[in-house]
């Protein structure tokens, strides 16, 4: 492997750890952190965002780069678009997620637990018990979004750096690499406020529902700014 290769490489880890931090991807893996009260649960919700993503980009990559091809713009900037939706959406259903909710806690066999009681208008009271744990497989599908969202300018910056299918396919891999180290760190640092004011309620629902406002807000900014300002709905219409 020739050392200019390898600084490709490296270049594309670092490149792979700068793209994880890109505002939407830590917006949307922020509204699985807050879910967390253990902090390892919350990095590893980062982890499988990466291993979500890294998926995407190389199987989408490599078929493109092995047919010569590219995204067309539509279908890039409408996968965009559905980033938009899917922030818009984990931030209502993170909102959502704390109406009516009261939480008591306790250990049982060295498990914490949690009961969840909801109050319903009819008068009605449902205990839920549920074991506290982060959607990995949540984590994993918005990666998977933003995987495939990115998947178009992954290609066009991975044919524009190396010379053939094989290299393209490393070049992928380490940079999925340098998204996973890259989620991983962030979702750590998100997660300690949540895990830290845990057995203070009041104060973790506000930051959650922080959280949610958040990813709502930009969920939709995100989608005007594609739709109006980059001209998608006329492409839609015409």
């Amino acid at each position: 492997m020739e050392i200019s290769f390898l600084s490709v490489l490296a270049l594309g880890f670092i490149l792979g750890i700068k793209h994880a931090i890109e505002p939407d991807h830590v917006i949307a893996v922020s509204t699985i952190a807050s879910q967390s009260k253990k902090l390892l649960r919350s990095s590893l919700a980062g982890v499988f965002w990466g291993i979500g993503h890294t998926a995407t980009l190389f199987i989408v990559g490599i078929i493109l780069i092995f047919m010569k091809g590219e995204i067309p713009e539509i279908w890039a900037m409408s996968l965009e678009f559905l980033v938009g939706i899917m922030l818009v959406y984990l931030g209502i259903t993170t909102i959502l997620s704390l109406k009516n909710i009261h939480l008591h806690q306790h250990e049982h066999d060295g498990e914490e637990h949690k009961h969840v009681h909801s109050h319903e208008h009819e008068g009605k009271h449902n205990h839920h018990h549920q074991h506290k744990n982060v959607s990995y497989l949540k984590s994993m599908l918005i990666g998977f979004v933003h995987g495939l969202a990115g998947s178009g300018a992954m290609v066009l910056l991975t044919m524009s750096t190396v010379n053939s299918a094989w290299e393209g396919a490393v070049y992928i891999l380490i940079f999925g690499a340098g998204t996973v180290i890259g989620m991983l760190f962030f979702t750590t640092i998100i997660g300690i406020p949540f895990v830290f004011s845990a057995k203070n309620l009041g104060l973790n629902k506000t930051l959650t529902q922080i959280t949610g406002v958040i990813s709502t807000v930009f969920g939709i900014y995100y989608m005007y700014n594609l739709g109006v300002t980059e001209g998608l709905f006329k492409i839609w219409i015409q």
